[in-house]
């Protein structure tokens, strides 16, 4: 295909009504027929990236091979597409303002005066199209986040507005509305997605396609009506029901024909019926198990479940694949404390103790591994939580009390938890831990190539800290072995204790490369053990 086709998906009346979910769903079924497809998400804020975001302002930072730190739609991207994204997939108001403050500072724009138009939209421009120009694909989906009317993602509309004028008839918009339900008058009301597009089109964007978020099915004199006052073709009014999973929202919109109406207006055949059988399969799977299973995830940001997305899905993706309903018990690692562990934890078939940075929370985490530890529960720590498993057996089996990371106690004597070499003097803490994907060699014989079937995986990787390997033999000679490696720099990926059924902590993310066409060997190994318990 020669030119590269472009679908602009934004959203109105309110946040949170699935942007990401919907754009990938998309995306989904126009890869299932046949398509290159890749999205990629505007965020209007000023930060250059997520990355020194704290979880309540954001959810979590998703990172990707390249060690981009993006936002969490990413991840809804990647496990539907089961292709990976980049720092290109991930365009922040920070990051075009820092380019163009750049090429202002070398004399780019020879002494001109730098303006929102041109220079900020030509920018934005430049990025969204920077992925159909380099990466090969028919269908670029661009999501801008924000709601339509939000004065922070006005530059991204007016380079919407522009594209649409640039690229024509290889351009579309698609705009996410909702259309409320009033139970005192038992009425679907039009009236907040008529203003919203009014909005747009004060902005000079007329949506070629609505996707209607809704409670109830929205009657055809209603959706004639959406389409009558929002200068829209009645199919190009889709429906989208609340769903009982997100993975659901594919299904639902091709039976909406969304795909179709999509194709039809890019003037791009539809020949091919989207290949959905992979999918299906996976959706029997998750509701249909045969047994069910109770895994605890301890964090201290558990009130806001998005901080550990990605875990979550992670969970979800592995039950389908070994037929096993996984009830995620939420629990506060502040909470608990020694008297009231066993309450918290007796019930539960596996424990996950999350990742993380800095002090808060860390005595429950350290409180729950020992329980764990000491009750044959299987365990999985990712992260922070592989340190504090760390921490925990060097205290209470090697019996060093102020066992530590340096993290959070700088003068400890026994620092079993370091900070790698090429972070001791970094002082700007963006982009600047060890990020994205690295190998790591496995010991043949261990838990961990049994998991894997394989010696040689590749991980993706968000710290500052390592185990310090003037521990590790001693750690060995106790029981807990360091059964993977990063070799190049000889540092210690993997943990795990062969005594105990299923005890195994990773420094890295394994839940970042789960996906619904590939669940994530660890997670299934995981749920298969706490199945056992």
């Amino acid at each position: 295909m020669n030119n590269c086709k472009y679908i602009f998906v934004t959203g109105g009346v309110t946040s949170s009504l699935g942007k990401g979910i919907v754009a990938a769903s998309l995306a989904k079924l126009l890869q299932a027929r046949g398509f290159n497809v890749t999205i990629q998400k505007l965020d209007p804020y000023i930060n250059i990236d997520p990355g020194t975001l704290n979880p309540y302002e954001h959810g979590e930072c998703y990172v990707t091979d390249d060690g981009a730190e993006t936002d969490l739609d990413l991840g809804h991207y990647e496990r539907f597409l089961g292709t990976p994204t980049s720092q290109a997939n991930n365009v922040t108001t920070g990051r075009i303002y820092q380019n163009v403050i750049n090429k202002e500072r070398k004399g780019d724009y020879l002494g001109k005066t730098v303006q929102v138009v041109p220079h900020i939209t030509d920018e934005i421009k430049r990025n969204i199209q920077l992925l159909g120009k380099t990466g090969n694909y028919d269908i670029v989906i661009t999501e801008i986040g924000g709601t339509v009317g939000d004065i922070e993602s006005l530059p991204f509309i007016e380079a919407v507005r522009q594209l649409s004028w640039d690229l024509g008839n290889d351009c579309i918009s698609v705009h996410l509305t909702l259309v409320p339900y009033l139970s005192a008058s038992g009425e679907l009301k039009t009236k907040p997605t008529q203003h919203s597009v009014k909005t747009l089109l004060e902005y000079g964007v007329q949506p070629d396609i609505l996707v209607c978020r809704t409670e109830h099915t929205l009657p055809k004199d209603l959706k004639e009506k959406i389409a009558r006052f929002c200068n829209v073709d009645l199919e190009a009014v889709v429906e989208a029901i609340d769903a009982t999973t997100i993975y659901e929202v594919p299904i639902l919109m091709k039976s909406e024909y969304l795909d179709k109406v999509v194709l039809k207006k890019l003037n791009l055949p539809t020949k091919n019926e989207p290949d959905l059988e992979e999918w299906n399969k996976f959706l029997y799977g998750l509701k249909n198990p045969n047994k069910k299973v109770k895994i605890g995830l301890i964090g201290k940001y558990v009130e806001l479940k998005d901080a550990y997305k990605s875990i979550s899905e992670a969970l979800i993706h592995a039950s389908s694949s070994v037929l096993t309903e996984v009830e995620v018990v939420w629990i506060h690692s502040e909470q608990l404390n020694e008297n009231n562990i066993a309450e918290h934890l007796k019930n539960l078939n596996g424990v996950i103790v999350a990742p993380g940075f800095g002090t808060r929370g860390i005595d429950g985490k350290l409180i729950a591994i020992k329980y764990v530890r000491e009750n044959n529960i299987p365990f999985l720590g990712i992260c922070l939580g592989m340190q504090c498993a760390v921490i925990e057996f060097a205290r209470n089996v090697l019996k060093w009390e102020d066992a530590n990371s340096i993290e959070m106690n700088g003068s400890t004597k026994h620092p079993v938890i370091s900070i790698m070499k090429d972070q001791k003097n970094i002082e700007n803490y963006g982009g600047t831990m060890r990020l994205g994907s690295y190998p790591c060699e496995i010991k043949e014989g261990s838990l961990a190539q049994k998991i894997y079937s394989n010696t040689q995986i590749n991980e993706r990787h968000r710290h500052r800290y390592e185990l310090n390997n003037d521990f590790i033999e001693k750690f060995n000679k106790k029981g807990l072995v360091n059964s993977g490696m990063y070799a190049k720099e000889n540092l210690v990926e993997i943990i795990e204790l062969p005594k105990h059924p299923w005890f195994v902590g990773v420094q890295f993310h394994p839940e970042y490369k789960s996906n619904v066409a590939n669940p994530h060997p660890l997670f299934i190994s995981f749920i298969q053990a706490a199945a056992k318990v």
